[in-house]
């Protein structure tokens, strides 16, 4: 039995691809599926090479710290793919390293399907004609991404946004605030600090004064930490509860979140929550982002809406009394603010597709993975 590697170096390619692999168990494929992820790819049935937990980094200087892992790590992928048992390589984000192995899968001969390719359109223009080089097929999420990598040569399909599979099986607000024990009457607010260890080290602190200062404001209001499974939070530096993968159940229960920028903005946006975006990271790793990001915004949900959506606050922007002067009106179900964001966040979760993305991959595998065995054969 051949093997279809999946790769996902961060906690949320980790769900993505558990998605996909979940898929292919259900329709029996006849193939071994193996690869590097985290606990979700694992229940799904893939057998774990290295776990993400032992990968996940962030920004420039954070990813020199782990040069040798990944390149130990890469040696050794590569010799899987050369060995002549791979299938198909699956590449789900977490582009530095996946780039790579797009490289190496073409040069053995290994079709190769990006799904959740790096943000061209943000920065990394140049790989637009390195992903047309090396990827043989990409599944986008975004809906700009597709008509852009085609463009450039990609073959490309827009499968739509899977966090809309799981908001399949969203909880109401009264549900949500059941299952978390919230009463309906209480106003609530969310924290999304975020998924790795240095955003937790460096929003914790103003995520928590923020916070503070709305209580003060507000006597009464209820605040609830989002966290991945293997997120450690000191509890002395973060005296709220902590409610682990759950994302949509917080932020469905929650009448407005803070979220560190990205993934989680749109789960907001699909959750119909209304949300200030802030985020913060090493002084070098921001100097040189300045430089390289094309467009206007950080926070994905204002990037699929086109316009800002939900104030951001970004580096030393990042101070509690401003983020709370935005935050107020949100958490009141009454203001005209908070009504405007709930429309706004409408459009953005159509814009993002309908549900079925982990299906649309999961045939795009077994199409690919098929044709280069029956080119092998014949």
């Amino acid at each position: 039995m051949r093997d279809i590697l999946f790769v996902a170096g961060e906690a949320s390619g980790d769900l993505h691809a558990a998605g996909v692999a979940s898929e292919l168990r259900a329709r029996n494929a006849p193939y071994r599926l193996i690869g590097i992820g985290g606990d979700a790819m694992r229940d799904a049935g893939v057998e774990l090479i290295e776990h993400v937990e032992q990968l996940a980094v962030m920004g420039f200087v954070e990813v020199l710290r782990h040069v040798p892992k990944h390149w130990a790590l890469l040696r050794n992928l590569r010799r899987m793919i050369r060995s002549g048992n791979t299938a198909l390589l699956v590449l789900i984000d977490y582009p530095g390293f996946n780039m790579k192995l797009a490289a190496e899968a073409t040069a053995a001969g290994v079709p190769v399907l990006y799904y959740i390719t790096p943000q061209v359109w943000a920065w990394g223009a140049g790989r637009l004609s390195e992903l047309a080089r090396t990827v043989t097929r990409a599944a986008v999420i975004l809906p700009f991404e597709e008509r852009l990598l085609r463009e450039h040569g990609v073959t490309t399909t827009f499968v739509g946004h899977p966090l809309l599979d799981r908001a399949e099986r969203l909880p109401s607000r009264a549900e949500a605030r059941q299952q978390l024990g919230v009463p309906n009457e209480v106003t609530m607010l969310a924290l999304f600090p975020g998924s790795r260890a240095q955003e937790i080290g460096r929003h914790l602190e103003p995520f928590v004064a923020t916070a503070r200062e709305l209580e003060r404001r507000r006597p009464g209001l209820r605040i609830v930490v989002s966290a991945a499974p293997h997120v450690r939070l000191d509890e002395r530096a973060c005296p709220y509860p902590i409610v682990r993968s759950a994302s949509f159940t917080v932020l469905r229960a929650a009448d407005a979140a803070m979220c560190k920028s990205g993934t989680t903005t749109l789960e907001a946006a699909v959750a119909g929550c209304p949300l200030v975006v802030a985020y913060r990271t090493n002084a070098v790793t921001y100097a040189a982002a300045r430089r390289l990001v094309k467009i206007p915004h950080i926070g994905l949900v204002n990037v699929v809406a086109g316009h800002q959506v939900a104030p951001e606050f970004v580096q030393s922007a990042l101070k509690p009394n401003a983020v709370a002067d935005a935050l107020e009106p949100l958490l009141d179900a009454t203001s005209a603010a908070r009504a405007r964001m709930v429309d706004e966040l409408a459009r953005v979760r159509d814009a993002l597709g309908t549900a079925g993305a982990s299906r649309r991959v999961a045939t795009m595998a077994l199409e690919l993975a098929g044709s280069a065995e029956r080119r092998e054969a014949s």
